[in-house]
């Protein structure tokens, strides 16, 4: 999966595959690289538990803040043949949860501080 964020407008779009230039605003998108090491005071890679065949997601091993000016946009889980995105809003919890595969990955999305990743 790739992330893409236009820097005039803020706009962000996720594709699979990128075969073609992505455009925003007249200009290309940006794509974004998903951190995978916290160092913040704020944690946000994915805090994963798999038990049996589900994975249970939470952003940060401390719950994320989810207000107007500071939130989680999606986690989404990256399967090798698709994707599956869950959205939120400031004052929802971001949690998810997805059934395993071995070697997916995490994502998630804060509007803030980036683009974090998980691999499992």
């Amino acid at each position: 999966m790739k992330l893409f964020k236009c820097s005039k407008c803020g706009t962000l779009i996720d594709m699979l595959e990128e075969n073609c230039k992505v455009m925003c605003c007249g200009e290309p998108m940006t794509e974004l690289v998903a951190n995978t090491t916290d160092a913040a005071k704020e944690k946000h890679v994915p805090f994963v538990q798999i038990e049996d065949d589900t994975v249970y997601v939470r952003v940060g091993e401390v719950p994320h803040p989810m207000d107007e000016d500071h939130y989680i946009n999606f986690i989404v889980a990256e399967y090798s043949d698709s994707v599956v995105k869950y959205m939120f809003k400031p004052g929802e919890t971001p949690e998810a949860v997805f059934d395993y595969e071995k070697g997916m990955v995490i994502y998630e999305y804060c509007n803030k501080h980036g683009l974090w990743k998980k691999e499992l």
